[in-house]
């Protein structure tokens, strides 16, 4: 009886393990559509395709984005980036993972990557996973799982490939190839408001788009950025929305559109509300 017992428990313990590393799997492959149900995506992205993600994630997509072109990087590694980081943290700047993993890419502080504080900075993390793409000859003609695994090293090389669709229509609109492409809708009480918030924009534009001398906030509620030409506009226009939710945006307007924060829309203004080569938000009065 005792051996039976014994048997039982042993089998119990197997088949308790083999449940974890089973869960374990699925939650790799297939986490980031297992963890966002859709009622908590607020923003949606519409470029020849359609992705629906969070006020978090909208944030961190942008900012990957921009940091591949401040970089002189083509528009496939922001697709390769941003499908490394859709598999890695579901575009989570996430505070732990495997073994010492952190941040957007999963980057780990043993492996040379950094310090956690710096892995935790999303424009460090691009920059660090840009700069690795760089360095793998023909990455330009690998399929996006391929060039992605060279830089990660992952356990499951090939998971990355599922995110090609979603990260190519992320990048077209964030690239600005796309006409009011980022609509999200922002609710609830801002982190920032007034000159704090515009301050915040203004750094986030010079470090994301190197812009330091172009973006200026006009005032306590406003900022207007400079567009070389209506792509150029788009990228800040659309980076802008993006980050509207802890920066207290509620309007955004370029090339005759105009995006509010309670409508989640763009809809078309009167052209003359902005001169065309301008990109005008305003955010939140403080209270």
């Amino acid at each position: 009886m005792q051996v039976r017992t014994r048997a039982a428990v042993a089998g119990g313990v197997v088949l308790l393990l083999v449940a974890v590393v089973g869960i374990w799997i699925v939650v790799r492959q297939f986490g980031e559509q297992l963890r966002l149900p859709l009622t908590s995506r607020t923003c949606t992205v519409r470029a020849d395709g359609e992705v629906a993600l969070d006020a978090d994630q909208m944030a961190n997509a942008a900012t990957i984005a921009a940091i591949g072109i401040q970089r002189g990087m083509p528009e496939r590694a922001v697709v390769v980036a941003l499908a490394t980081a859709y598999q890695e943290s579901g575009l989570r700047n996430l505070a732990g993972g495997d073994r010492d993993s952190l941040g957007l890419f999963q980057q780990r502080p043993s492996q040379g990557w950094g310090t956690p504080t710096e892995i935790r900075d999303p424009r460090y993390a691009a920059n660090r996973f840009y700069a690795a793409l760089k360095k793998v000859r023909g990455w330009e003609r690998m399929r996006v799982t391929d060039a992605a695994q060279k830089v990660q090293r992952s356990a499951f090389p090939e998971a990355y490939q599922k995110w090609a669709d979603e990260s190519e229509v992320l990048s077209r609109a964030l690239l600005g190839e796309a006409t009011g492409a980022v609509a999200c809708t922002i609710g609830g009480n801002p982190l920032r408001r007034g000159q704090v918030a515009t301050a915040a924009l203004t750094r986030g534009l010079t470090l994301d788009w190197g812009l330091a001398a172009t973006a200026a906030a006009a005032d306590l509620t406003s900022l207007t950025i400079a567009a070389a030409d209506e792509r150029g506009g788009w990228r800040y226009a659309h980076w802008l929305v993006s980050h509207a939710q802890d920066n207290g945006v509620r309007k955004v307007r370029f090339g005759g559109l105009e995006w509010t924060a309670d409508g989640g829309t763009w809809d078309r203004v009167d052209g003359a509300a902005a001169p065309a080569a301008q990109v005008v938000a305003e955010v939140v009065a403080d209270a």
